[in-house]
Parts: structure tokens; C-alpha cells; sequence
């Protein structure tokens, strides 16, 4: 995976922050989840016991989906900032 200046691939989260992820796969949820789109991820430790994450997906709720169809981004205070704005609207 190459990197992009200002975006890091993160294992933790910053309690500060949002925490986004990209899409990598999406098979068998084609309409609920694009692949290389960025999303919400809501804290679950449950789920991440089970290699889960917790996705605002394209319906603005959230479901469960497997942690390896994303990666999860630290993206810079500023993107991140308009990134959540975009994503509230």
C-alpha cells in the first residue's frame, strides 16, 4: 500500500479525533459499502474481539462488518475537520 503525504495508516485511535476508515472490499454488501470510500467508525471493543468494526454505512446507521475490508486512517487535524463536516451533511 503506497502512502500519501499526510495520511497514515493507524492501529490506534486518537480520543480526540474521529476515527475514518477506507473501503477495501465490499463482497457480499455491494450497497451498503463502496470500496476506496472513507467512512465513520464508531467505538465497539465487542465487535473488534470478533474482527469487527463498527460502520456508519451507506444507509447513516451503523452495522458490523469485517475489520479487513478497511483500513483504518489518521488523516491531518484539517482534513479530518472537513472530511466529518462533509460527512455531517
Amino acid at each position: 500500500m503506497s502512502a500519501l503525504p499526510g495520511l497514515s495508516v493507524t492501529a490506534g485511535h486518537d480520543n480526540n479525533s474521529t476515527q475514518l476508515a477506507v473501503c477495501i472490499r465490499n463482497d457480499g454488501y455491494p450497497v451498503s459499502i463502496e470500496r476506496l470510500k472513507l467512512y465513520r467508525i464508531l467505538p465497539d471493543p465487542e465487535a473488534a474481539k470478533r474482527h469487527q468494526l463498527r460502520v456508519v454505512d451507506e444507509s447513516g446507521e451503523d452495522y458490523l462488518y469485517p475489520a479487513d475490508y478497511f483500513v483504518v486512517v489518521r488523516l491531518p487535524k484539517t482534513v479530518e475537520r472537513a472530511v466529518v463536516a462533509a460527512l455531517n451533511t
